[in-house]
């Protein structure tokens, strides 16, 4: 099972990242901060490697793109349905959602701990994302199962 998320606002920037199910960062992304959320899905998908079983993702993810290429990879998505999109209700798994959303939480708040990612020193982009990447090879060795 993968989380994926692109919640966090950094003056301008956007993190979306896709975690387990155990909040291990698997894939990261960084974007514009006026840049829709579905637009890095496919800079996501493509740093996991291989095509995940399941995907859970919130309700901006849910676009007919983005269920059309998860469903052509075979991933089982659960993306509940956007209001605003004018489509009938898909059923999805709400108890797993949450589980997942926790997990992809449970992430943000061990970033958190990394002071210099937070409040953002860097000015480049690649800098800050090359931070990332070092925070969350500590996250796997510090909470990796």
């Amino acid at each position: 099972m993968i989380g994926y998320e692109g919640f966090k606002h950094r003056r301008g920037l956007k993190m979306h990242v896709c975690v387990d199910e155990y909040s291990m960062p698997l894939s990261i992304a960084l974007g514009a901060g006026d840049e829709h959320d579905s637009k890095r899905i496919d800079e996501l998908l493509d740093g996991l490697g291989e095509a995940p079983k399941e995907l859970y993702a919130d309700s901006a993810y849910d676009t007919e793109a983005i269920r059309g290429r998860l469903s052509s990879m075979n991933v089982e998505v659960n993306i509940p349905v956007n209001p605003r999109n004018g489509r009938k209700p898909i059923q999805y798994s709400i108890e797993t959602y949450r589980r997942m959303r926790s997990a992809v939480e449970r992430f943000y708040g061990w970033l958190k701990s990394f002071r210099r990612i937070i409040v953002r020193y860097e000015r480049l982009a690649a800098t800050y994302k090359a931070l990332i990447t070092i925070a969350c090879i500590t996250i796997h060795l510090r909470y990796g199962i």
